[in-house]
């Protein structure tokens, strides 16, 4: 099995994962819309983080099981838990070293329709609201 390295875009969070990678995906929910996200799903197992997890910045929102993880120094996307699988990471395409994104399809995912189930969600979220 292939072990590709990743890192944010200052070097600050470097990663790795164990993983083959047979196609790769996009979402079309507002978070993975707006922040142009082309990802690789790994499960937990196969991703581990070398160095800089102590700058690592979450965000999550809606239901809170999805969970973003940026640098704080530089910003980048690097990879999220799941919310739909969450024994599995989204791992940002863009940051794997010697990894070919043209020779893997890629798929788009449902996004856009999964509840939105927050108070006072924003607007532009889209999908069908539950009232809490």
């Amino acid at each position: 099995m292939p072990v590709y390295t990743g890192s944010c875009h200052c070097g600050t969070v470097a990663f790795e994962i164990d993983a083959d990678i047979h196609e790769l995906t996009t979402c079309d929910c507002s978070l993975c819309a707006m922040k142009n996200a082309v990802m690789a799903r790994v499960s937990e197992s196969e991703l581990r983080i070398l160095k800089g997890e102590d700058h690592l910045t979450l965000y999550r929102w809606n239901t809170r099981v999805a969970k973003h993880y940026f640098c704080s120094r530089c910003g980048i996307y690097v990879f999220h838990r799941k919310r739909s699988m969450p024994d599995h990471f989204g791992v940002n395409a863009f940051c794997l070293q010697g990894f070919d994104r043209t020779a893997v399809a890629i798929r788009s995912t449902e996004g856009e329709n999964m509840t939105v189930a927050v108070d006072g969600a924003q607007s532009h979220w889209p999908g069908p609201r539950i009232v809490t």
